[in-house]
């Protein structure tokens, strides 16, 4: 087990802390989140990406999402000794007012963010690097950050990320949900993004397909992970819950064939939200309105041991 990695004696951090308020300026403003810390100097540090949607620094969202992910990640690996920093997205929580319109956005912009925050946490450590930690969605921004400079990255955790390209993965989860004509018009749409060209909305899907975020969704949906994944040669830890009803073990599996030397864990019993949750769809959503439900017990253990692991 990675966990048995950890050095014996954790450091001490109240979960009472709630950390200290920073911020990264950007081309379209400043962005907002908490960088957390254990009391001694941090043996490592970490930048927590949210995944898609309007998911906060502390993975919550305005979409009934309570869980705090995120926040509970960061205290775990404080008390291990790893400083995190966790922020929210443009046009998420306070960065809410970023100066840039939804119809400007790009996926490119995501990444020059965890990229900007890497290097400033790095040097908020004292430390040369940090590691890049992303979930869901965020585990494909990580990804892509490797294609710029990386000397601020120490290497990647990869959280329920989707390992294949985004359109294969929707088609998978929109597709049980969608009665015909819809299905074949989503389907149609999304193929059509993917080759670069912006399409009518589909009737009853107008949230997804609305004008504005297309642009958005045009430079996402061309990404593949595989491509990225097997193109980086720095420590990557891929993990993955087996409980997940959002990404599957089939996503961190074909990951890990397209980087042999990625490290694969799996989690039975774990869901998207890092809780211990059964594969029924009703009890496993009832784990992501519950803040005070811990992560499942492998989740800390495991990413502290990777990234604490001797190189």
């Amino acid at each position: 087990m990675l966990s048995a990695l950890i050095a014996a004696a954790a450091l001490t951090l109240s979960v009472q802390d709630p950390g200290t308020a920073v911020t990264l300026q950007t081309d379209a403003g400043p962005l907002h989140g908490t960088w957390l810390a254990p009391a001694d100097a941090p043996r490592a540090v970490g930048v927590i990406i949210a995944g898609s949607g309007p998911t906060d620094r502390d993975g919550n969202s305005t979409q009934g999402i309570r869980a705090s992910t995120y926040r509970l990640l960061a205290e775990g690996l404080a008390a291990q000794g790893i400083a995190t920093v966790r922020y929210d997205k443009r046009g998420v929580g306070e960065s809410l007012f970023t100066g840039m319109s939804e119809q400007d956005l790009r996926f490119s912009h995501l990444v020059d963010d965890a990229v900007g925050w890497a290097a400033q946490a790095a040097e908020q450590a004292g430390l040369p690097c940090a590691w890049l930690i992303g979930h869901s969605e965020g585990a494909l921004i990580a990804l892509a950050a490797t294609e710029r400079d990386t000397s601020a990255i120490c290497g990647l955790v990869l959280v329920a990320g989707a390992g294949r390209p985004a359109r294969i993965v929707l088609e998978e989860q929109l597709g049980p949900q969608l009665p015909e004509p819809m299905r074949t018009q989503a389907f149609t749409a999304l193929a059509e993004l993917e080759a670069g060209r912006e399409v009518e909305s589909v009737p009853g899907l107008e949230s997804l397909f609305r004008p504005s975020v297309q642009p958005y969704l045009i430079s996402w949906l061309v990404l593949d992970p595989r491509a990225l994944i097997a193109d980086y040669d720095g420590p990557v830890l891929i993990a993955q819950g087996l409980t997940d009803i959002q990404t599957t073990e089939t996503d961190a599996r074909a990951m890990a064939d397209a980087q042999p030397d990625a490290t694969l864990v799996v989690w039975e019993g774990v869901n998207h939200v890092l809780k211990e949750a059964p594969a029924e769809r009703a009890a496993n959503l009832r784990t992501y309105g519950d803040p005070a439900l811990p992560l499942a017990a492998p989740v800390v253990p495991d990413i502290a041991g990777f990234i604490l692991q001797p190189r």
